[in-house]
């Protein structure tokens, strides 16, 4: 389990908590003051809102994906560059020892489905240009299919605060409207606020950290299926084995170099 994912929300919860119910003056806890900042009209507009803008912006599909997605923040797959770089030398090895053929015997050692079905255009001797299109092809469809996921929880956080304005706006209307009633403006004034808060608190809390997270897990995943990609051609056009492993390496250093300008470039800007 990724325990800081956990963490991170229960953190930011507790945080939250202690906002709403901790009198710095009295050193008191004041857990009644939590009803002030429950209110079921603002809940409607907000996560309601939210949900029906992703509705009409995304297919049933994208809701299906929910659970997959939040198993893959708490229970990543563990991708480890190192191990992949190991696994291709000892298939390029056995190639060069033995022939291409024999890779075929060694392909149950390894369970990632990718490799086994890379290994198996060279095995089956497709042509290599072959090989590399539909290896790249597979890497696009990777890629693509991570960034819609991506995107839907991108949308969220845009959807959550811009409802949560709307209800702002209903409340406001609604308690200039009733001016003279006292007795309504608290609660206009109420869902003006509130729908605010759940907005930022639902972009804030969950659809920008999903969204960063499954970026991080899509860049661990992509790494390890370059590296594949580059090992099984290398093996295909008969590369020395020690000459493939300093290929991968420079190959993982500069995927870290290039994350590095990405960060220094967010900083900057």
């Amino acid at each position: 389990m990724d325990i800081f994912t956990v963490l991170g929300w229960i953190f930011g919860i507790f945080l939250i908590f202690f906002g709403i119910v901790f009198d710095s003056k009295t050193g008191n806890w004041l857990v009644g003051n939590l009803w002030q900042f429950w209110d079921p009209p603002s809940v409607a507009i907000t996560i309601g809102g939210t949900i029906a803008g992703l509705m009409i912006a995304f297919p049933g599909r994208s809701f299906a994906k929910l659970g997959k997605h939040l198993k893959i923040c708490l229970f990543p797959t563990k991708y480890n560059p190192n191990e992949y770089i190991d696994q291709i030398v000892d298939f390029a090895k056995e190639a060069r020892m033995k022939g291409l053929l024999s890779l075929e015997d060694k392909l149950s050692e390894t369970k990632d489905k990718f490799l086994q079905s890379s290994l198996m255009l060279v095995v089956d001797s497709v042509d290599p240009e072959k090989v590399h299109n539909l290896l790249q092809a597979e890497l696009e469809h990777l890629d693509d299919r991570h960034a819609q996921d991506r995107e839907f929880y991108n949308k969220g956080a845009a959807f959550a605060p811009g409802f949560g304005m709307i209800g702002t706006l209903i409340g406001l209307v609604n308690m200039l409207a009733n001016l003279n009633d006292p007795d309504l403006i608290a609660p206009s004034m109420a869902v003006a606020l509130l729908t605010t808060l759940y907005g930022s608190l639902i972009a804030n809390l969950y659809f920008t950290p999903v969204a960063n997270k499954l970026k991080i897990r899509h860049e661990e995943e992509y790494l390890c299926k370059v590296l594949i990609c580059e090992g099984v051609e290398a093996i295909q056009a008969g590369e020395n084995p020690n000459f493939i492993r300093e290929k991968l390496e420079k190959l993982v250093i500069q995927s870290k170099k290039g994350k590095g300008k990405k960060s220094e470039n967010s900083s900057g800007e």
